[in-house]
């Protein structure tokens, strides 16, 4: 029986013109000027970050991930991995029982990116990879905190974060 431990919180409320007061919407002009959504935002902080970092969109296709990132889940290059589907890439996710096997399509869903981005709630977890790096049936646990990224109000992607553990 597969073994995944989670964690769901509330994501923090962005700044709405009625909490900030005199017409401010939270955001400087510059942003004001050129609007860009959440996920332009954080894809170029995503790129060029040095640590383990993953944003997906909406339709959970990698928007942007940092070198490390690749490195330690097994994806290749950023830009081999850049407009892939989460799932249809190279990540190979693994059950936490003695076969390794991997992880069934209602498992799957409860890892912290997917469970962010569909409850639009932080979300934390323990995933097992296994990495093109590793032969045999060696795998890399590692630690995602996910959060919800918001357009509009609406939940527009995730951004999850990575620890080996």
């Amino acid at each position: 029986m597969a073994h995944v431990e989670l964690s769901i919180s509330e994501a923090f409320p962005t700044p709405t013109t009625s909490s900030l007061g005199h017409g401010s919407t939270g955001f400087d002009d510059a942003d004001r000027a050129g609007h860009r959504d959440g996920l332009a935002r954080w894809s170029e902080s995503v790129s060029t970050a040095a640590e383990p970092c993953l944003l997906i969109d909406r339709e959970t296709t990698i928007a942007a991930v940092s070198p490390s990132c690749c490195h330690l889940l097994g994806l290749g290059t950023p830009l081999d991995a850049l407009g892939l589907p989460l799932l249809g890439s190279d990540l190979r996710l693994l059950d936490f029982t003695a076969a390794r096997g991997e992880l069934i399509e209602q498992e799957v869903e409860k890892i912290p990116p997917l469970l962010a981005l569909h409850s639009g709630r932080l979300a934390r977890g323990l995933l097992r990879v296994r990495t093109p790096q590793v032969q045999g049936p060696d795998a890399t646990t590692v630690d995602a905190i996910a959060t919800p990224i918001l357009t509009d109000g609406r939940v527009a992607g995730s951004l999850t974060f990575f620890s080996e553990v």
